[in-house]
């Protein structure tokens, strides 16, 4: 995979023919050089200077955000306006800087924050975002005002490089950055006087003796509110909050991968663990245990964000892992999960027959939750009953009656289903087959005129039968109460803004499907990095699907002592696409690569 280059020092951009004066940026001067750049038509200008005569109240507004917000047309392309970014990207290429699209995970918030204050960051429209021992780079909305640029290379003993950036993201992010720096030195300042001490294992036997851990302080609010609305902003799927020995960490899951984007001292980091806790009205004393919760809460956007939240003791003290489920994700039409025009069809076919097991299998993460709701969403008309019983309720749906697993009182599973089953059920789905007494209930619901939808964890469709077996249920109740299994997993797709087409050595497609194997037709891509993917060449993800309706031919072949190879060719005589055929498949599409296909798929027998 290329390595994508380093965020500070791209776009570097060649400069305009046009010329604009030493000092703060102006209006008039702007919209001479976009004139003569060829880039705005001269009556839109004159539109753009009867609008400024008209805000005058608005004199410290930026000369491209008032452009910006008058939406004008750009001459090139045609049909196209002067956003924001294009107009920051124009900028840079007059002074001859590069220009930076402000990556906030990318930003060592604490290290940044120290190299000048916020008033010095907001007076002269700058935020640091590269700090070594001798070197700085500054994000800059005014390139051409640098007579402060001299002063500050002497005070900090280091050399200062600048980058042109969108003027709204520095404005907001040196808000935002120095406002939780201050909020994370107060919380500080505010437990160094507490009893709490440092959250190490040597602490961990007395931890049910702690005192108040201030988990409303005011600073500690803000800064969990602060990393809950950056995470819906980066589109994480997971928040982790690691206690550590000398520096605490936040890490955020982004498609797939982790990403550090904060570090906390250790006192902070208990205040920020206790707070979550306490929004997901958890028992805020208990720290020897692991814990489960959740919060619902607004995004940003309005819209409404459940998060699952769970807790365990480790060597520093209480680690947190926020699951972020938002609805708009959990909620897709099947096509935009990944499945084919084929697969939605059969799997649409076994999941309205009137009854019998329907399974979804893959490790965890690999999607079968949202696979689950998107389908259970779809069944749940106002005619039909569906049923859930869960550990733990994943994503609360009006249109569904959930129950959740509490095996403290002795409701597990299998003391779920038979309740559903006395509830009129018409569809029931399980949580997860993890013990034969659940397989059992699921097959007797099953025989009961009831359609049961449930997952496992195996590598694909064709184990589920062997998975099963395994737990202690009798074959013939399998073959006749198992519709078809769905095998599932999630690849990262590549970034539609930068991929370009790429060729794959025959070797590569071999190690995918083997000698042999018919190289499905298409183009496919690689990835590039650009700003919108965090030079990653990636985002978003996809599914690939395995489905395995049981036909009659293959009920036959399940046995106590079955052969699990046999078995799978006999799948593929029906036609069963394995995996890999689908990884396949996206990579000729031009939708992933064969390398994230080999990193989520089991390895070659």
């Amino acid at each position: 995979m290329l390595q994508p280059p380093s965020p500070f020092r791209e776009h570097a951009a060649t400069p305009s023919p046009a010329r604009l004066p030493q000092g703060r940026l102006a209006l008039e001067p702007v919209l001479a050089a976009l004139v003569a750049d060829g880039l705005l038509a001269e009556n839109d200008a004159e539109r753009a200077r009867t609008a400024s005569r008209q805000a005058r109240a608005l004199d410290g507004i930026h000369p491209l955000v008032l452009l910006a917000n008058l939406k004008l047309p750009a001459r090139v392309p045609v049909g196209t306006d002067l956003s924001l970014e294009r107009l920051s990207q124009w900028l840079a290429g007059v002074c001859g800087l590069p220009y930076l699209r402000i990556d906030p995970t990318r930003v060592d918030v604490a290290v940044t924050t120290a190299l000048v204050s916020q008033a010095y960051a907001r007076r002269h429209r700058i935020l640091a975002v590269e700090v070594t021992p001798t070197h700085a780079v500054l994000a800059t909305s005014e390139p051409l005002d640098t007579a402060w640029l001299p002063d500050l290379q002497r005070l900090l003993r280091r050399e200062v490089s600048l980058v042109v950036a969108n003027p709204l993201d520095i404005g907001r992010y040196a808000m935002e950055f120095h406002g939780v720096t201050r909020s994370v030195r107060g919380a500080r300042d505010n437990r160094e006087g507490g009893d709490a001490g440092l959250p190490s294992f040597e602490q961990l036997v007395e931890l049910g003796r702690a005192g108040d851990v201030n988990a409303d302080d005011q600073h500690v609010v803000h800064i969990v509110d602060w990393l809950l609305q950056y995470a819906y902003e980066q589109r994480a799927s997971d928040i982790h909050l690691e206690p550590r020995r000398e520096a605490s960490q936040v890490r955020f899951r982004i498609d797939g991968m982790l990403h550090k984007v904060f570090e906390l001292p250790p006192p902070v980091m208990v205040g920020v663990v206790s707070r979550v806790k306490v929004l997901g009205r958890m028992d805020l004393a208990e720290r020897r245990r692991p814990q489960d919760g959740r919060i619902k809460t607004r995004s940003p956007g309005g819209r409404e964000v459940e998060m699952r939240l769970s807790t365990m003791p480790t060597a520093f003290g209480e680690k947190c892992v926020l699951r972020i489920f938002d609805p708009d994700t959990a909620f897709k039409p099947l096509e935009a999960l990944g499945f084919d025009a084929g697969e939605a069809a059969a799997w649409n076919d076994l999941t309205t027959r009137p009854h019998g097991i329907v399974l979804v299998t893959g490790p965890t993460g690999s999607g079968k939750t949202t696979t689950l709701y998107s389908t259970l969403k779809r069944l749940a008309t106002p005619d039909l009953n569906v049923c859930t019983v869960e550990d733990p309720i994943e994503m609360i749906a009006p249109e569904l009656n959930q129950m959740q697993v509490h095996n403290a009182i002795d409701l597990g599973f299998a003391q779920g289903v038979r309740t559903l089953l006395r509830q009129d059920p018409d569809i029931i789905m399980i949580g997860e087959i993890r013990d034969l007494d659940t397989a059992q209930m699921a097959v007797q619901a099953s025989l009961t005129g009831h359609l049961v939808l449930s997952t496992l964890h195996t590598n694909d469709a064709p184990s589920a039968v062997t998975r099963l077996l395994d737990l202690g249920l009798p074959h013939y109740l399998i073959a006749s109460t198992l519709n078809g299994v769905l095998a599932q997993r999630l690849v990262r797709t590549l970034c539609p803004h930068c991929k370009a087409p790429a060729e794959v050595p025959a070797d590569d497609w071999r190690a995918l499907l083997g000698e042999g194997a018919r190289i499905p037709e298409g183009t496919p891509f690689g990835p590039v990095g650009c700003l919108e993917c965090r030079n990653t060449g990636y985002y978003g993800r996809v599914g690939l699907y395995e489905l395995m309706p049981v036909s009659p031919a293959l009920r036959a072949k399940i046995s106590a002592d079955m052969d699990l190879a046999g078995f799978a060719r006999a799948g593929a005589a029906e036609g069963l696409r394995t995996l890999r055929m689908a990884g396949a498949e996206k990579v000729a599409q031009g939708l992933t690569t064969i390398a994230e296909v080999v990193s989520v798929l089991p390895p070659r027998e």
